[in-house]
């Protein structure tokens, strides 16, 4: 036991880089949350330079004044909201506003008021009644300003929240891009330009997720970081409390189950809880009862003078472990195989902005279909997601925005650090996640540029730096001989598409060139694999026999043709299989794109195509031989 815990503290003490924290917002007998989702007025600037909105200073009155606005929905992205073409394809500033009523009770100076916005795609400056307040590079991850001392220097006047959000992409961001300008006026207008991309998905932008203002006390909970562990029956929470607001505080740290019932407490900012009779948290489909979830409770009591402040945050946690071999993963020291999916944030309509019946939807699909698992591909999805993924035990694959790096101007100095600093905030959000399992920095890179060793080598030691409790990877489409960074990765996951973007048609060859896939990656650095990106087109509804490309008897005998290779390797060394992809999604226009990818195994309107039932018995059958129950049901219960 003595070994464990003091395991736990070295790997604790690593995964304390970050001095600030990013709690979620919850409400409490302390906090209180106030949603801003809704209406907000819109308007994008169409100046030649996309700057006049900084130029006159939109933010320093109401945006109706600065010219034509309209409604926009908040959280969404803008592009498919209007019938203007113009809009679906912007490019540049576009300006949200809305005016808040704050209660009264909030105005105090025992009380922080913060805003929060869950994401905002790509580069945000906001202001609260023409004051700037922060700014915010990187479109997938959630960034927040204390605005109650602004508030206060006059409480009569409206809370005025100006967002302003620029979707441009350069050879920098992650995702990167070019800006192409057209300078033959024989053939384009003057101040004709294209955003170039190098990734298969709609750029789309605006305000993703929700926008909040919560409140906490001036003496606050500002962090926590749980590491966990067990030992045959007794589980460990290592566990240490940020505060700020409070040169000294006293803390109460209660793990309660999920009856309510307090299982272990301490009154120290940092320690080990000790759980006997642990629950775990286990998988869906690998236990009768996954997704068990702890409540710690951290109560914080300080005094600043004459006044006291209580503070109080439940934070949910899940007791689990996950180690790796070179041939196996292993949650809680039992073998766990991946059979799941890659996603988007994609829907008709709303973009990539988060819709609960969409997320409830698709968490239904997932079970129904028998998945455990799925990658972020190929960005940070919203929190929301992944607490469902806590509760319903899908183990995720959590994946950096660090797709497209394919020019190698992006291996730069400012590439790198902008790169670090995004895993900072991935990991800095989602530590305290069971069920994120490992990190994944990046997604097709060019890793077989000379730059990439080195730029690899930096991101994934800085990721291991911040979190050495899980294994981190990238996603890889590279020859095995020539990828600079599959060394000092944990797992090898291996994008491949046989018979699709080579040998069309040819769905004889599958077998022999995976089976050397599968030979050459191994052999040469001996790591678990998991086969995180295959599949192909098949438009619903279009049918041949014999098969032919996009067709839904193709893409049935594509997957058939993996999954058998699959059932070989995965005795071996192959620990897992995600399709690509779990639904159709939105792309750029293009000659190989018809109205976007259709490699879902469902519609963009989650209705099924062939394979998806493919999918279905396969992956139900995995889990009667991989987990650690009987197969009760081929159907599972709703959410």
């Amino acid at each position: 036991m003595m070994l464990r815990v003091l395991w736990l503290f070295a790997a604790f003490d690593a995964a304390l880089l970050l001095d600030t924290g990013m709690l979620f917002p919850r409400e409490s007998s302390s906090r209180e949350v106030k949603a801003l989702n809704g209406l907000w007025a819109f308007r994008a600037d169409r100046s030649p330079n996309r700057n006049q909105g900084f130029e006159r200073a939109w933010y320093k009155s109401s945006l109706a004044e600065t010219g034509p606005v309209i409604d926009m929905p908040v959280p969404a992205s803008y592009n498919d909201i209007t019938q203007d073409p113009t809009l679906r394809d912007f490019i540049g500033w576009v300006w949200y506003e809305r005016e808040v009523t704050v209660p009264a009770r909030w105005i105090t100076d025992g009380l922080r008021v913060v805003l929060r916005v869950g994401s905002a795609h790509y580069y945000s400056v906001v202001w609260v009644n023409g004051v700037k307040v922060t700014e915010h590079e990187g479109g997938h991850l959630p960034f927040e300003a204390e605005i109650g001392t602004l508030l206060r220097e006059d409480p009569t006047m409206p809370c005025r929240i100006t967002i302003a959000v620029n979707n441009t992409l350069t050879l920098q961001t992650l995702p990167p891009g070019t800006i192409q300008y057209m300078n033959d006026r024989t053939r384009y207008p003057d101040g004709f330009f294209v955003q170039n991309i190098n990734f298969d998905f709609f750029n789309y932008a605006g305000i993703h997720r929700p926008v909040l203002l919560y409140t906490t006390p001036k003496a606050y909970v500002d962090d926590i970081t749980v590491v966990t562990d067990f030992l045959d029956n007794t589980g460990l929470v290592r566990y240490n409390v940020s505060v700020q607001g409070a040169s000294s505080a006293t803390v109460k740290v209660t793990l309660m189950d999920k009856g309510g019932h307090c299982v272990a407490s301490s009154t120290e900012p940092s320690g080990v809880l000790k759980v006997v009779d642990v629950s775990l948290w286990w998988p869906y489909l690998m236990h009768e009862s996954p997704g068990y979830l702890y409540s710690l409770e951290v109560r914080l009591m300080a005094a600043d003078g004459s006044s006291t402040y209580e503070d109080v945050y439940a934070l949910p946690v899940g007791i689990r472990t996950i180690n790796v071999t070179s041939t196996q993963f292993l949650i809680n020291n039992k073998p766990f195989y991946f059979h799941g999916v890659n996603k988007h944030e994609d829907a008709d309509i709303r973009g990539k902005g988060l819709d609960w019946p969409l997320v409830v939807k698709d968490f239904n699909l997932i079970k129904w279909l028998g998945a455990n698992s799925f990658r972020t591909s190929h960005y940070p999805y919203a929190e929301e997601i992944l607490q469902m993924c806590d509760r319903h035990g899908i183990v995720v694959i959590d994946e950096s925005p660090g797709v497209g790096i394919k020019d190698i101007r992006s291996f730069g100095n400012a590439s790198l650090t902008h790169h670090l600093a995004v895993m900072d905030e991935l990991v800095r959000r989602d530590k305290n996640h069971p069920s994120v399992v490992m990190w994944s920095v990046a997604n097709e890179p060019a890793a077989e540029m000379n730059p990439a060793e080195y730029y690899f080598k930096t991101v994934i030691t800085h990721t291991k730096a911040l979190d050495p409790t899980r294994p981190v990877t990238y996603v890889t489409c590279s020859n095995y001989a020539r990828d600079k960074g599959a060394p000092f990765v944990d797992v090898i996951c291996i994008n491949s598409y046989f018979s699709w973007y080579h040998d069309q048609g040819h769905l004889e060859v599958i077998p022999l060139q995976l089976n050397t896939q599968f030979e050459d990656w191994y052999g040469k650095y001996k790591k678990p694999i998991i086969q995180s990106e295959y599949g192909a087109d098949a438009v619903a509804g279009l049918h041949n026999d014999p098969p032919v490309m996009f067709t839904e008897e193709y893409q049935k005998e594509v997957l058939q043709n993996y999954h058998s290779v699959f059932d070989q390797k995965r005795k071996k060394y192959v620990i897992g299989e995600l399709i690509w992809n779990f639904a159709d999604f939105m792309t750029t226009q293009g000659i190989l794109r018809v109205v976007g990818n259709k490699k879902g195994i469902f519609t963009r309107q989650r209705q099924p195509k062939a394979a998806a039932f493919i999918l279905k018995e396969r992956y139900w059958r995995l889990a009667n031989e991989t987990g650690t129950l009987p197969l009760w049901t081929k159907y599972p219960c709703p959410l």
